[in-house]
């Protein structure tokens, strides 16, 4: 059942706490052969009745003392194993999380380009949590299953060899059972696992259109697409429920036509007289311990099944390769701000060639303008700074020093970046301005927020640097979003400072203004504008224009 290697590597990397695993086995194992000597005191109890002797009360009760102190025996145990499964199933689920999201964290953008967000989160979600759970309630539960089904064949063994012998002719008989019936559930598994993950991202991609959606009046279409998505994961869910609603009863009944006949057997050897009266009772209740394990066996054989689709999804994301290593790279810095592309060529795995050997050089303390038409690779040229890709040909410096030779984290502490997409945290708007800086001084968030000419708004806000703004800063205008951006990447003081259309929100005398006011901060630093608005020109030492591919260089007064 467990033939995939990838899957036994998943399996490997989820199971650290192997000690706690194992003490959980051992536990179940001791209950399990507890519960092999219930048959044994039954058949004792039947013989000291049937017996009739003179010390039968006496004996009785030292039966009766010792099957009690076994029953207490296992309760102890099941609670012990219980809690003790529990509590690690949930510190590996934890763990599980924690890696997957440090690895997502570490992959390159591109990866999450071509995914829906919701897909991502339902790995963390849904994927990670039946991994966890079939390790901890599946997988250590196969030993103790297995325990229980050849002891009970052993002691059944020394009461009569030829009812043992047919119980274990008859096992085979009910795996073939559990192959024909439950080979549909790996499949359907699957598929929920997809139809459930395209459903969360369904939700989570509508969730973040809502305003859209109303705008647009497109409520009913939503409500019926998402109706679809629902539906469809319901009609894989009731198609996976009737294959293991029909494969446990279904081995359950052959577990109990085989116990039928064992029994026919234990009589008939009772009729000749190969087999006492209260060995019958023990044979009855060994069958039926075996017939417990056959039946769990079929539910680990679907659940075997049901891991395996997700696991399929977990292996995937930690197939993806992450950033490039850049262990034992040296650090960049102190960085004065000079950046030089060399022959830098770049394509989108699926899209034509964006850059094509382009060259430009921006002096340390410059601020340029980089413009041209839409798609003409503006944004391509600062992700290929900050590393968020690596070019195919050429070459990137900063100070003379190739920026893959360096740490990415060392790099990227010396790039600031005001987006035209603002991403803000559902925080406080102190907690946002601190977001590159954790543990930052109150003094430190107000400058960078003077800087910005972000300060006077902030303390006209209900609870000042304390307010809290939203998910994505909804309670703010699309320029306040701008200037705490711009304040958050000048509290983290960067020698480089990019700004990629980060006036788009601003009307044109907002946006006069707030380069005014923003002159004297920008004048120390290297800055890289990316802008096709007049305005922001007027603020560029020199303009670039790209084409083709490459850049055509214009004085700022010319454009």
């Amino acid at each position: 059942m467990l033939k995939s290697s990838p899957f036994l590597r998943l399996l490997g990397h989820v199971t650290p706490h192997r000690a706690v695993l194992v003490l959980a086995v051992v536990l179940m194992v001791a209950e399990s052969a507890i519960a092999l000597a219930h048959p044994w005191l039954a058949s004792r109890f039947a013989g000291l009745v049937l017996d009739g002797a003179d010390s039968l009360r006496a004996d009785l009760i030292a039966l009766m003392v010792l099957w009690a102190f076994l029953l207490a025996a296992q309760g102890v145990l099941s609670f012990g194993n219980r809690y003790l499964l529990g509590s690690t199933g949930e510190t590996m689920l934890a763990g599980l999380r924690t890696r997957l999201y440090d690895h997502l964290q570490s992959l390159p953008l591109d990866y999450f380009h071509q995914r829906r967000r919701g897909e991502v989160l339902a790995l963390l979600g849904n994927d990670a949590e039946r991994i966890s759970n079939f390790v901890t309630s599946t997988l250590v539960g196969l030993l103790p299953l297995l325990v229980t089904f050849f002891g009970a064949f052993v002691l059944m063994f020394r009461i009569s060899p030829e009812i043992a012998l047919l119980a274990l002719v008859l096992v085979p008989l009910f795996f073939l059972a559990m192959k024909l019936i439950g080979r549909r559930l790996r499949p359907l598994s699957s598929q929920w696992i997809r139809e459930h993950a395209r459903m969360f991202a369904t939700l989570e991609e509508n969730i973040g259109m809502l305003p859209a959606i109303k705008s647009f009046t497109r409520e009913r279409l939503e409500s019926d697409r998402f109706e679809e998505s629902n539906r469809s994961l319901m009609r894989i869910a009731k198609r996976q429920l009737l294959v293991e609603s029909v494969l446990s009863p279904a081995v359950q009944l052959f577990a109990g036509l085989g116990l039928l006949a064992l029994l026919f057997l234990a009589a008939v050897q009772l009729e000749v007289g190969r087999l006492q009266p209260e060995d019958l009772i023990a044979v009855l209740l060994y069958a039926m311990l075996m017939t417990r394990p056959i039946s769990g066996l079929a539910g680990v054989y679907g659940s075997v099944q049901t891991a395996r689709g997700a696991a399929e999804r977990l292996i995937e994301a930690f197939a993806a390769a992450p950033e490039p290593d850049d262990h034992g790279a040296g650090e960049l810095g102190p960085v004065s701000g000079a950046i030089r592309f060399e022959g830098v060529s770049f394509a989108y795995p699926t899209g034509p060639r964006v850059l094509d050997k382009l060259d430009l050089h921006i002096r340390a303390g410059e601020t340029v303008a980089i413009t041209g038409e839409n798609g003409s690779g503006k944004s391509t040229l600062i992700h290929l700074l900050m590393r968020f890709a690596d070019p195919a040909a050429g070459r990137i410096l900063i100070d003379g020093t190739d920026i893959q030779s360096v740490r990415i984290v060392s790099l990227r502490r010396h790039i600031g970046l005001v987006a035209q997409n603002v991403l803000l945290l559902n925080g406080s708007v102190r907690e946002n301005i601190a977001y590159g800086a954790p543990g930052a001084d109150p003094d430190a968030i107000e400058q960078a927020a003077r800087a910005a000419q972000a300060h006077d708004f902030i303390c006209r806000l209900p609870n000042g640097y304390d307010t809290v703004i939203g998910d994505q800063g909804i309670r703010l205008s699309g320029g306040q979003r701008q200037r705490l951006s711009l304040a958050r990447a000048l509290l983290k003081d960067p020698p480089i400072l990019v700004l990629d259309e980060a006036t788009s929100m601003f009307d044109p005398s907002g946006e006069l203004a707030f380069l005014e006011e923003c002159r004297e901060v920008l004048a120390s630093r290297t800055v890289i504008v990316i802008t096709h608005r007049p305005a922001s020109l007027a603020l560029a030492d020199r303009v670039v224009k790209m084409v083709g591919g490459r850049v055509q260089e214009a004085s700022a007064a010319a454009v």
